[in-house]
């Protein structure tokens, strides 16, 4: 930790320095899922050259790989500094590269849901020892479901933060939803066998993210039951051409209330090799209504042959590939400290990126192969 006492000085020198945003002739807001592994890590950048950062990765000893990874993206896409940073929640995989990214880019206004609502010794010292010197010359701010966030060209709407949802719908939306009527809540969590409670996951933050006619949404971890929160019985976001994250794919989200109801074209899955992707969580995917591809950060041992993507969809392989894939998927370990470490992935590293125009029109390219494919506007544009 004697690290993190020397960052918050370097952030405050660094934040200090007036300087713009270098100008950007492109007219797209790109969108780069980067790979943390199995964490959570997405940065917009609008025409204007403004950005915002969804999280910055995991904590420990993957700290510093995974800020070198954002920045690297945010050198590709040209910017200098991160405007707005949202920390979904306070898990080690979704705030943890933060001090050490802050130390590559200055940042100028830190948004969050507020307190841990699950004692832990990481975050808790990181908010109580590093986080206030991180935005003490910046801005700071707890986000409220209805908040918007200031990005040119771009509005940006909160959607869900600190275990609430927005109460009015977003224009265009609020019809009723049909996938409400088949919805079995999740009385404990499929990952842990544990009863389902009030932990971080369901306190994050979420957001709405509309540039002309193209239309985003990533949830964090908001999980299975606090989804029906927020789509039912009404429909409030409508439908959307690209679903972030999905919870790196674990089967305590991505319910058909959610998923089948936004009828994304595509969803990019922010997955690990043994975290995320199981059976259940690809028939609700791949079944959803209008989807046309599922990309995905990792390649997951989870889902096999029989639930898989094609590979050009899919940013990062294994260093050491097997020889043979099974056609089933493999039973995923019990978490604990005696769950077997998953395959090593120590090679380069690759993002998926969405280039959207304000026409509804994307592109998005896999940075590990340079495969890439467009999606026309829809032609019902703005109906939900």
């Amino acid at each position: 930790m004697r690290m993190n006492r020397a960052i918050p000085l370097a952030v405050a020198a660094a934040v200090s320095i007036v300087s713009a945003q270098p100008a950007r002739t492109s007219k797209t807001l790109d969108i780069y899922v980067v790979d943390v592994e199995g964490g959570n890590a997405t940065l917009f950048v609008a025409p204007s050259g403004e950005s915002v950062l969804i999280d910055t990765g995991n904590a420990g000893p993957a700290a510093v790989r995974d800020a070198d990874r954002i920045a690297a993206a945010a050198k590709d896409a040209g910017i200098t500094r991160i405007d707005t940073l949202i920390t979904t929640h306070w898990h080690g995989d979704h705030y943890g590269s933060m001090a050490e990214l802050a130390a590559h880019l200055p940042i100028r206004r830190f948004i969050d849901h507020g307190p841990n609502v699950q004692p832990a010794a990481g975050p808790d010292e990181f908010l109580q020892k590093t986080y206030p010197g991180l935005y003490a010359s910046a801005s700071h701010s707890v986000a409220k479901p209805g908040d918007t966030v200031p990005i040119s060209g771009v509005a940006w709407k909160i959607v869900n933060a600190g275990g609430k949802t927005i109460s009015a719908p977003l224009p265009g939306a609020g019809r009723p939803n049909p996938y409400c009527a088949g919805f079995k809540p999740h009385t404990v969590n499929p990952v842990s066998g544990q009863p389902v409670g009030n932990t971080e996951d369901e306190q994050s933050v979420g957001s709405h993210i509309t540039f002309g006619n193209f239309r985003a949404v990533h949830l964090g971890d908001f999980t299975w039951n606090k989804e029906f929160e927020l789509m039912c019985p009404n429909n409030p976001i409508g439908t959307v051409d690209v679903l972030l994250g999905v919870h790196h794919g674990v089967d305590t989200s991505s319910s058909e209330v959610l998923v089948h109801a936004l009828r994304p074209r595509v969803v990019i899955m922010n997955n690990g090799t043994r975290k995320g992707g199981p059976p259940d969580v690809m028939k609700i995917l791949h079944s959803s209504p209008g989807l046309e591809d599922l990309w995905q950060i990792h390649f997951s041992q989870l889902s096999g042959q029989e639930y898989t993507v094609p590979g050009m969809f899919i940013a990062n392989l294994l260093d050491a590939p097997s020889p043979s894939m099974p056609v089933a998927p493999i039973a995923p370990p019990q978490p604990g400290p005696g769950a077997p470490p998953a395959p090593v992935h120590d090679g380069p590293a690759y993002w998926i990126k969405v280039s959207a125009l304000t026409d509804g029109s994307f592109t998005v390219t896999n940075g590990r192969n340079g495969f890439s494919k467009t999606y026309r506007a829809r032609v019902e544009q703005g109906t939900n």
